[in-house]
């Protein structure tokens, strides 16, 4: 049931963060070409940056403590950006196979 559990939220937050990354690009390329955003996107635009901080954030973590548990750091690194904090509990709860 946990391992269901866990597929399911890294499937749904590596759509998310992907999507962030997307509306950040969006965002970017509105400021570069003077373009106007709906200014109801403001409050998305927090929160997006908030969790792409954070997964930025859990990957540095993760890089830092991936090669003593005998992961590429980079790779476990882009891991853990994508997908969060399942990652770093995965990396750090190496008895249980998610």
């Amino acid at each position: 049931m946990k391992r269901n559990i866990f597929t399911l939220v890294k499937i749904i937050f590596t759509i998310l963060i992907t999507s962030a990354i997307g509306l950040e690009s969006w965002n970017i390329y509105a400021v570069i070409t003077n373009s106007n955003l709906p200014s109801s996107l403001n409050p998305i635009f927090w929160i997006e940056r908030f969790a792409m901080t954070s997964h930025f954030l859990e990957s540095i973590i993760a890089a830092f403590y991936a090669p003593s548990r005998k992961k590429m750091p980079i790779k476990y690194a882009t891991y853990t950006f994508f997908v969060g904090t399942i990652a770093l509990l995965e990396l750090f709860d190496q008895e249980n196979d998610y």
